[in-house]
């Protein structure tokens, strides 16, 4: 079972949260990390896929168009989860990913939107 790698976009990426994240060991990484602010959605996504990432953002409704169009298109990614901006504290996200990641695989969550929600 390979353990997932975040992309966090630049709608989600919490200095406070990645580091949480990255003090538990997990393997995170930014836009800003990646050279990759103000890039599209689309680039994001495709970032994300080709360095075998899974994108975590909060533009849910933006990400989660893409990930049917690129299903109905026979594209794939690396997966993504979504979370609604300003709804849950750092240390609520913190919580729910932790528990998503010590769930479901990088192969689990291939070509799937998970949403932060139901964690």
């Amino acid at each position: 079972m390979t353990h997932i790698r975040l992309y966090m976009d630049e709608d989600s990426m919490n200095r406070t949260l990645v580091h949480a994240l990255r003090a538990r060991n997990l393997d995170v990484v930014t836009a800003i990390d990646c050279g990759m602010v103000e890039h599209s959605d689309e680039q994001h996504l495709d970032y994300a896929t080709a360095h075998g990432r899974v994108l975590f953002t909060f533009n849910v409704a933006d990400f989660y168009r893409l990930h049917c169009e690129y299903l109905a298109q026979g594209q794939h990614h690396a997966g993504m989860i979504l979370a609604p901006q300003q709804r849950y504290s750092v240390g609520e996200q913190t919580r729910r990913l932790l528990r998503l990641l010590a769930t479901k695989s990088a192969e689990n969550i291939r070509d799937a939107a998970e949403f932060l929600s139901a964690w």
